[in-house]
Formats: C-alpha cells, sequence, structure tokens
C-alpha cells in the first residue's frame, strides 16, 4: 500500500516537474512523501 502510494506520488512528482515546468516548493513536498512512504513500507513490512 505504502509503495503504491510512494509511486503514484513520484509520478506526479516527475509529470509536474516535466510536462509542467513547475519548480515550486510543492513539487518537493511531493518527493518527500513519497520516500517517507516507501520508508514506511519497508518498516511495516508485510503481515501475515
Amino acid at each position: 500500500m505504502f509503495l503504491l502510494i510512494a509511486l503514484v506520488l513520484v509520478l506526479a512528482w516527475l509529470g509536474l516537474f516535466f510536462l509542467l515546468h513547475i519548480t515550486g516548493f510543492v513539487i518537493y513536498i511531493l518527493l518527500i512523501f513519497a520516500l517517507i512512504s516507501v520508508v514506511f513500507h519497508f518498516i511495516s513490512g508485510r503481515r501475515a
């Protein structure tokens, strides 16, 4: 679940950065949230 959220956030970041050429603070917040969700994914692990 967290990995899917991270993937969506990274794709949104890439889309805004390369397609719309927006280089604001909001784009870097998206990237930080994506990295946080990846960390939570590996910390929580799979539950049986």
